[in-house]
């Protein structure tokens, strides 16, 4: 999973965050005591932002109540873990700390609904004389009011890493996951410096998953269009059914479960291709495309249906552990219609249904695709270089 950004620490060595998904069992006791902790987290996320929206139209200040506030008027508040609520507090304030800081790129927090948005608590573990609130046996996980829920591991942590908070979340197939966030100290890794042979330059392609500059062409399986079939039988079928009927909760069941599926495919394809990225190169080059601009202007695909915003973001924290870097190009540099042999730059850009192309002035012809990542190559390497001569001077 994602590790969280490293913090510095003593005699060149540095935390750093892992997170391992664990999928949980719960009983019937226990999955009762989710349902109600996803219910009241829901309740006072909504309750403390309606208070923060009158406090401010009555003094012109910013100020959220605490969970405490709360729970003489709702006692059931009580039942399920304080620490559940005191998270929600903490993601309130965190929302609204990036809004005002940058509001054009976050926007204002809203209030949740049970319907759209998904069911999920975090606790934090806190370790006191009789032991921690939070740990892991041989086959399950204990947490405060639940006790031990069963859960099935896919890797464990190694020694010396410390628990530090758990996120459970229910998917829409009625699946419960932990997220359990470990704390490690690791020696930090010296930085590696890239040389144009030991670096890949990587373009996002509309019929391809990628297209690296060294003509290299990652095919994932499309895994919406493979299913395409299986979904349109599914939806037809739910189009002649009476929502609310049972035979319409099975179809809705196995319409989800498709869709995860295939979420769990692109994100095993994601993982074991970054990862063989990371290991294979000393720096990577991309341009960070609004992959949103880009799904409304194909008529036929979607890009945020390939996960290349995922694969983006699990190449630079691989890379970051080695101690390599994921270098972003300017989104804005004319990196489809510049040659990569000449430097010649068109006037107008290559339109994107056209594969090759001829330089006027030099007569290359070109990948369109292939070409592009040779320039965010050579780009990206001229951007770190640059920036280690101002750093240096």
């Amino acid at each position: 999973m994602p590790r969280k950004p490293k913090t510095p620490c003593k005699d060149g060595q540095i935390v750093q965050y892992t997170t391992i998904k664990a999928r949980l069992y719960p009983n019937e006791a226990q999955t009762q005591l989710f349902e109600n902790t996803f219910g009241c987290c829901r309740w006072i996320w909504n309750h403390m932002l309606a208070d923060q929206q009158r406090f401010y139209l009555e003094t012109d200040k910013h100020f959220i109540p605490t969970p405490a506030k709360y729970k003489k008027e709702a006692p059931f508040l009580t039942e399920v873990d304080n620490q559940a609520l005191i998270q929600e507090h903490n993601k309130l304030s965190q929302a609204f700390r990036v809004f005002f800081k940058s509001p054009e790129h976050f926007g204002y927090p809203n209030f949740k609904k049970k319907k759209t948005d998904r069911d999920s608590f975090t606790a934090c573990n806190h370790v006191f004389e009789s032991g921690p609130t939070i740990y892991t046996t041989k086959d399950g996980i204990r947490m405060t009011k639940a006790g031990i829920v069963k859960a099935k591991f896919p890797q464990r942590p190694r020694n010396g890493w410390k628990l530090r908070r758990v996120t459970v979340e229910k998917t829409k197939t009625g699946k419960y996951f932990a997220y359990i966030l470990y704390e490690c100290v690791v020696k930090e890794r010296s930085a590696v410096t890239p040389a144009p042979e030991t670096t890949l330059g990587l373009k996002y392609s509309m019929t391809h998953f990628y297209v690296a500059d060294n003509g290299e062409l990652a095919d994932a399986p499309n895994w919406l269009r493979q299913s395409q079939e299986k979904l349109a039988k599914l939806q037809r079928r739910l189009n002649r059914m009476e929502p609310g009927s049972k035979n319409y909760a099975e179809a809705v069941q196995k319409y989800r479960l498709l869709h995860e599926h295939i979420a769990n495919q692109r994100r095993d394809f994601i993982h074991k291709e970054s990862s063989r990225i990371a290991n294979g190169w000393d720096a990577v080059c991309v341009r960070p495309d609004a992959l949103d601009e880009m799904a409304r202007k194909l008529p036929n695909g979607n890009p945020l249906d390939s996960g290349f915003g995922m694969f983006r973001e699990c190449l630079r924290y691989k890379l970051a552990r080695q101690g390599k870097a994921l270098i972003m190009v300017d989104r804005y540099a004319p990196t489809s219609r510049a040659c990569s042999a000449c430097g010649l730059i068109l006037d107008d850009a290559v339109h994107y249904k056209k594969r090759f192309w001829t330089c006027p002035k030099c007569g290359t012809v070109h990948s369109r695709e292939a070409n592009a990542a040779k320039n965010i190559k050579a780009q990206g390497l001229a951007q770190y270089f640059s920036l280690q001569e101002r750093e240096a001077a």
